[in-house]
């Protein structure tokens, strides 16, 4: 065993084997870790979304229009005197901050009526592009592929499960006789999806522990 010397490797394998430590029980070793999780990544991502969300879609436009030095963002010169319309979403920007004042605190609800009418509008078309018509796509496959047995098989199958499946949601009539069969077999096929989602849930959870694990004994220890 040949222990790495890196601080910043000790760094990250004293803070994996705090996390670690709530296996044992809560302890202020990992809620120290745990604050430090949270603390960093909030930081870094308010960095991350400065550089690359208001200061190229806001600061470089507005200084570029008013006759700045800086250049570049999503803004080209052509647009001109466009960019100049950018104080708007600035001002609004800024208002959300008056949630932190009391007397104030009414101005930020501008800001959010924009915020949620917006993004409900681009969500909506983009999740019916995005999602249903995409899904509706998928589920029109012939049922039968000549030469390609398994396929023609598993679009069969396919098919059964999202008919069976959609009439078990199916509440206008009592599920009894065909019907109540139907919706069984349907919840079968839902039990099995459920099943096989939580599994690629709990895989995915183990690779991670994995790859820490491998950082403390390749990384740290060096084990080999």
């Amino acid at each position: 065993m040949n222990v790495s010397t890196d601080f910043g490797v000790w760094v990250g394998a004293l803070l994996t084997l705090f996390i670690f430590s709530f296996l044992y029980k809560d302890n202020p070793l990992y809620k120290l870790a745990e604050h430090l999780f949270v603390g960093v990544s909030a930081g870094y991502y308010i960095v991350l979304n400065y550089w690359t969300v208001i200061h190229a879609n806001l600061v470089e436009p507005l200084a570029a229009a008013f006759g700045g030095h800086l250049s570049g963002g999503p803004f080209h010169a052509q647009q001109g005197d466009y960019r100049a319309f950018l104080v708007l979403p600035g001002l609004l920007g800024l208002l959300l901050f008056s949630r932190l004042f009391a007397r104030a605190e009414w101005l930020s609800r501008w800001s959010l009526a924009v915020i949620i009418g917006v993004y409900a509008g681009l969500k909506t078309t983009g999740f019916a592009q995005g999602d249903l018509v995409a899904q509706v796509q998928a589920s029109l496959q012939p049922l039968w592929i000549a030469g390609h047995f398994w396929a023609s098989v598993n679009a069969i199958l396919f098919t059964v499960g999202l008919l069976t499946s959609l009439l078990f949601f199916y509440y206008s009539r009592e599920h009894k006789g065909v019907l109540g069969g139907v919706s069984r077999v349907g919840v079968w096929f839902l039990m099995i999806s459920f099943g096989a989602g939580y599994g690629y849930t709990v895989m995915s959870r183990v690779s991670l522990l994995i790859g820490r694990f491998q950082y403390l004994i390749e990384d740290w220890l060096h084990l080999r």
